[in-house]
């Protein structure tokens, strides 16, 4: 095989992925249902740790990773909820 062929290889193969359609984009509604979902598996299973390291002895590594993506969580929403009570306020203010 020739530098010729192997450089011809190389271009089909790109310009092959440039002809595919992009992944389609879930919408919003089912990105914040999809978020939403996240949060409270995160939070749940930051539950189900804490209640087992009192109850059984589990992992405390386990436990403070558990502990650390629930805060994570929790604070990521706040944040969240943070801004659309700002933008909120912001659309209140505008003149009519």
């Amino acid at each position: 095989m020739d530098i010729r062929t192997t450089l011809a290889a190389q271009g089909y193969g790109q310009a092959r992925q440039a002809t595919h359609a992009p992944p389609a984009q879930p919408d919003a509604g089912n990105a914040f249902s999809e978020a939403i979902r996240n949060f409270t598996d995160t939070v749940q299973q930051g539950e189900r740790m804490a209640t087992a390291a009192m109850t059984t002895g589990a992992d405390p590594h386990a436990l403070v990773t558990a502990l650390a993506q629930t805060e994570l969580a929790v604070e990521t929403a706040v944040t969240v909820r943070d801004k659309v009570v700002e933008a909120y306020q912001e659309i209140l203010r505008m003149p009519v």
